[in-house]
């Protein structure tokens, strides 16, 4: 059936009148009339040549043999490990998929076409890219050779329809007592950090909190991809880094970002994710006035997230190490922590509120932990 599908994407390009852009509704036709003229399609049945025919659409105008795995909403990641495997998760397993792409050539074209709607650019001097899909899905491309057995896609696929906090609740992430605490935690403008492993769902938790901001706030978002899908935001403004290319585009930078959204009047600001040296301008504008700011890290632990944040603060600043902390303490007022565990179900295992600095060392008051269920162990310290 490959070959069927290859042998009549040919004849549709050899026929196909470039001259102007055929309607999705020609292009099905075509590739019917096509169809027709194949002798092999002859001992199809009906939902087999249905099939052959989508996939040859797919090929020519969307995404090839991953369409299919984007429009099944119970999958949650995609990954194209070279032309000949792909694989994906779907509820919680892992499958490869049984279809594969005609060839790398195939895969590159189905790469740039990708990369090519959002201002990005992945060639053999920039092989590496991170962009999104249009329903905001999450996009990390590798090329050959650096992807030694062929281009590599890697797809965090998002939900059409953003999750919720009671979603959370009812997944087990974390329990309505919880939840009215973060809540209230949001409307009171506390400076919220979330941290977890890969695939821990920090971005998910994030915009199921956004839904607690106020509807009369102005919020600006600064992502590398953008992929938050805030809810109950009208006021709401979305910034995304750009990558340098070779055809003189200027790189935007995270950091750049931050100092312009701090001039455009915002009452939060919102950056996806902290990955390097723009942790510090976040901390700032958190300690500037902009009270309820809210970011994500990759951390194994509250701990841990809190050395990783040192750490970027250090990328592109020369400071103290106490003055570090002392940013990070003024300005993060609770860290949450998320994990994700090998019934591969996410929760919420730490809250804990950052106290102060305290003989050279962040102070941590712990809210709630994991204990066979999320447990309160603590009172907020400083209220606001």
């Amino acid at each position: 059936m490959e070959q069927l599908c290859e042998a009549i994407r040919r004849q549709v390009l050899e026929r196909m009148d470039f001259s102007r852009e055929l309607e999705d509704v020609e292009l099905q036709e075509l590739i019917a009339k096509e169809m027709s003229y194949q002798k092999e399609a002859e001992r199809l049945s009906i939902q087999q040549r249905i099939f052959v025919e989508q996939r040859v659409f797919n090929s020519l105008r969307k995404l090839d043999v991953l369409q299919e795995l984007l429009e099944d909403d119970a999958i949650t990641e995609i990954m194209v490990n070279g032309p000949n495997h792909i694989f994906y998760e779907k509820n919680g397993q892992f499958w490869e998929h049984p279809y594969h792409f005609a060839s790398e050539e195939k895969l590159q074209d189905v790469v740039q076409q990708i990369v090519g709607k959002h201002n990005r650019v992945v060639n053999l001097t920039s092989p590496i890219v991170d962009t999104r899909l249009e329903d905001g899905s999450r996009v990390n491309i590798v090329l050959m050779p650096i992807a030694i057995d062929g281009s590599a896609i890697s797809i965090r696929k998002f939900g059409k329809e953003p999750i919720d906090m009671q979603a959370l609740i009812n997944f087990g992430t974390l329990n309505q007592e919880v939840a009215e605490f973060l809540k209230q935690i949001v409307v009171d403008r506390y400076n919220i950090f979330i941290s977890g492993g890969t695939s821990s769902g920090k971005t998910t938790f994030l915009n199921a909190l956004s839904a607690f901001i106020p509807p009369n706030e102005r919020v600006i978002t600064i992502e590398d991809s953008a992929e938050l899908q805030l809810q109950q935001t009208p006021n709401l403004v979305r910034l995304e880094t750009r990558n340098q290319n070779q055809e003189g585009v200027k790189e935007i930078s995270a950091r750049e970002l931050i100092h312009t959204a701090l001039r455009m009047r915002p009452d939060r600001i919102i950056v996806g994710e902290c990955r390097g040296e723009e942790a510090l301008d976040m901390l700032q504008a958190m300690n500037t006035g902009h009270d309820g700011s809210l970011s994500t890290g990759h951390g194994n632990s509250i701990r841990d997230m809190l050395s990783r944040l040192e750490m970027m603060v250090l990328m592109g600043n020369e400071l103290p190490l106490q003055a570090i902390r002392q940013q990070i303490a003024m300005g993060i007022d609770i860290m949450i922590h998320l994990e994700r565990g090998r019934d591969h179900k996410r929760r919420v295992v730490e809250i804990s509120e950052v106290v102060e600095v305290k003989d050279g060392e962040i102070q941590l008051n712990p809210l709630y932990q994991y204990q066979d269920g999320l447990q309160k162990v603590g009172m907020l310290i400083a209220r606001r």
